[in-house]
């Protein structure tokens, strides 16, 4: 199936690793421009050899902050400068910041906000002048499941993924007729560099404990009913999906992804 993604200019942020990375490969290997952005430049260098390697594509490692006011419009520049146009924005960046809600503090919600809710705003303010110019385009905004379901202990991040959303909702009916299309993946667990530091930070209480016995037991504690951890790239595809011109009738849509 022809995804129609050819020449296409897309920016994702947090695109050095797990699912940013994953989704900046798949929309590669479809024949799209990809800027990758995060803040370590050298993670983010060997992504984009990673994903030229794998794809052949063209892949712009563009090391950056998103919590920096000033990212975004840099970012998009950058885009315009070597593309002329942007067609597709992943707002991937973020952290997982899991407490209750008394251990919370207020460094703890402004620092969520500004990275996951403000760097996302930031973001998508900037590109929707370029997706009209274009005649259209995709917004996909990836949040998680807590953002719909909030567990025991999930704040911050439970709070600043349902402003995600939320963001997604009223944005997909306000951008419609321009055809910008705006949806949301919910994440579940998918295996990534913060789950690999957990597995780590487990193995230190239980060093016999090896990686895949971990992601059997995470995906036992979570009840997931296929019964293991999602892969990086299973994200990815359904990003790709979204962004692509077969997703041409979905917009406000929220996309759980976990198994």
């Amino acid at each position: 199936m022809d995804l129609g993604l050819q020449d296409k200019v897309a920016i994702v942020t947090g695109g050095s690793e797990g699912i940013g990375k994953a989704a900046a490969l798949g929309m590669a290997r479809e024949g799209a421009r990809v800027l990758i952005v995060a803040r370590r430049p050298d993670m983010l260098e060997q992504a984009a050899q990673e994903i030229k390697a794998a794809t052949e594509g063209v892949v712009v490692p563009v090391p950056a902050d998103v919590t920096d006011r000033a990212t975004a419009g840099r970012v998009v520049q950058a885009a315009l400068d070597q593309f002329g146009r942007v067609d597709i924005l992943v707002n991937n960046a973020g952290t997982s910041m899991a407490k209750g809600f008394e251990e919370v503090s207020e460094e703890d919600w402004e620092g969520d906000f500004n990275l996951k809710v403000w760097g996302a705003v930031r973001f998508i303010r900037a590109v929707i002048p370029e997706m009209r110019k274009a005649g259209g385009g995709r917004i996909i905004n990836v949040t998680n499941l807590a953002g719909r379901t909030p567990r025991i202990a999930s704040m911050p991040t439970a709070i600043s993924r349902a402003a995600g959303i939320a963001i997604t909702k009223g944005l997909s009916k306000d951008l419609a007729k321009d055809n910008i299309l705006v949806s949301t993946v919910c994440i579940g667990l998918i295996k990534s560099g913060q789950t690999e530091r957990r597995y780590a930070r487990a193995k230190e209480s239980n060093p016999g404990l090896t990686m895949e016995g971990f992601w059997v037991l995470a995906a036992k504690e979570r009840g997931i009913p296929m019964g293991r951890v999602g892969e990086p790239q299973e994200a990815g595809d359904v990003i790709t999906f979204l962004a692509s011109e077969r997703a041409s009738y979905l917009t406000g849509i929220a996309v759980n992804i976990d198994g």
